[in-house]
């Protein structure tokens, strides 16, 4: 789970939703997908079954819930001041996420794949929220004079976060820093500056 605080307004869970949060991805990275029960992490939580289905109706629902809020902190976005700078931080931050929560990742995407309602959670809860940060450094590059408003094109949004994942869930070579930076100097920022 981030180590990042949020206020009322930031953080869609109460302190106690965020416990059982993180003890579900304790236990997921402990013992999988699979094996992993809501009961067991309503033992382990000292909480009630009732209580935990209350708030996710099934284990894929609380799953979801955990990967979102256990990946928060790469919905922030970075602020370096340059557009590369920025990049290089979202690649990272990415990177770090993706390698963290791998199988968790891989489970999410396997019951997304029969659960319209879990993709529509997805798409509004991580991929939105990304999309968001993304769209925002853009923009700030553009105010600074890095970039033109015009190099902006939506297909932008999915290549780092898109690739790195990607190379995290179905290759032997997971991504690294230098994955990140080539990505983002080679590849990025020649695209959106129209320098090659």
């Amino acid at each position: 789970m981030s180590d990042d605080t949020c206020d009322a307004s930031s953080c869609p869970w109460s302190e106690r939703e965020a416990e059982l949060l993180a003890i579900t991805l304790e236990l997921l990275q402990e013992h999988g997908y699979d094996r992993l029960s809501v009961e067991a992490v309503a033992t382990k939580a000292k909480a009630s079954k009732a209580t935990m289905y209350r708030r996710w109706p099934s284990k894929a629902d609380l799953v979801l819930a955990a990967f979102i809020e256990g990946t928060r902190s790469s919905a922030v976005p970075p602020h370096t001041g340059s557009l590369r700078g920025d990049l290089l931080e979202i690649g990272r931050a990415t990177c770090q996420h993706a390698q963290e929560h791998t199988p968790t990742m891989r489970a999410v995407l396997n019951e997304m794949s029969h659960s319209p309602g879990l993709q529509a959670v997805m798409q509004e809860k991580f991929v939105l929220q990304r999309k968001l940060v993304l769209d925002g450094v853009l923009a700030e590059a553009v105010e600074r004079g890095e970039i033109a408003a015009a190099a902006i094109n939506e297909e932008i949004f999915d290549l780092l976060p898109g690739y790195l994942v990607f190379r995290a869930l179905v290759s032997d070579r997971p991504p690294t820093d230098d994955t990140v930076r080539i990505l983002v100097d080679d590849v990025l920022l020649p695209s959106l500056t129209g320098r090659r």
